[in-house]
């Protein structure tokens, strides 16, 4: 049958909380909040993740792919952009993903590998090394040509 938290997380959370605020510190299930609150930040990784790697992936596609450039492009940039600017503005900790070499590895990996998928172009046309810094990558302005 399983523990409530398996049965109905959502259930669970709002009998934890109802728990909390009525201060029955002794009632919680610690160990399933104490994961739920870890999950909270790397599920905020994960979306940064995902918004830098499409937003890397179209400034390949628009840097590659001159004669395709559109407008639809230039708004998933513009879009990507404010995404990781409101990604960065609820949870400001994660700038320092921006000095971490493995996960810029990893997310530069991901961009190649779409940029390649959707431009039908080879992987190995794309930069091994991600070319630009992460201020132009996020300016409004900057548009890799």
């Amino acid at each position: 049958m399983g523990t409530r938290y398996e049965q109905d997380v959502v259930a669970w959370a709002n009998e934890q909380a109802a728990l909390l605020r009525a201060g029955k510190l002794t009632a919680i299930d610690v160990q399933h909040i104490a994961e739920e609150i870890e999950d909270v930040g790397k599920s905020e990784q994960r979306e940064l993740a995902s918004r830098m790697s499409v937003l890397l992936a179209h400034l390949l596609k628009w840097k590659f792919q001159p004669s395709r450039r559109s407008k639809s492009w230039q708004f998933t940039i513009r879009t990507q952009r404010k995404d990781v600017a409101y990604v960065l503005d609820e949870a400001p900790s994660l700038r320092g993903k921006f000095n971490d070499a493995a996960w810029l590895d990893i997310v530069w990996s991901k961009a190649r590998s779409i940029a390649s998928n959707e431009t039908g172009l080879d992987l190995d046309v794309f930069p091994e090394v991600l070319p630009w810094t992460v201020d132009e990558v996020l300016s409004q302005e900057f548009h890799p040509e």
